[in-house]
């Protein structure tokens, strides 16, 4: 268990969380008081409907070389 879920585990050393799990989120509590209709509007940094991120512009394009410094090769043919 510790080598598949190690960070779980460790976290849970500490504690289970306060909520138990069942936390509906500062946001959904914002967007209730609000009385707005999309969690877009109050969440801090949203993603479009296409799950982009336009501030942080991702996700992006990884390059050979994040790819080599985190070990993650691909096998992918080239078009």
């Amino acid at each position: 268990m510790k080598n598949r879920f190690g960070a779980l585990y460790k976290a849970f050393k500490y504690g289970a969380p306060p909520h138990a799990g069942a936390a509906p989120g500062l946001d959904r509590m914002v967007m209730l008081i609000a009385n707005s209709q999309n969690i877009r509007e109050v969440i801090a940094f949203p993603k479009n409907k296409r799950a982009r991120d336009l501030l942080m512009q991702a996700p992006s394009v990884v390059s050979d070389k994040q790819l080599k410094d985190v070990h993650i090769k691909l096998d992918l043919e080239k078009e």
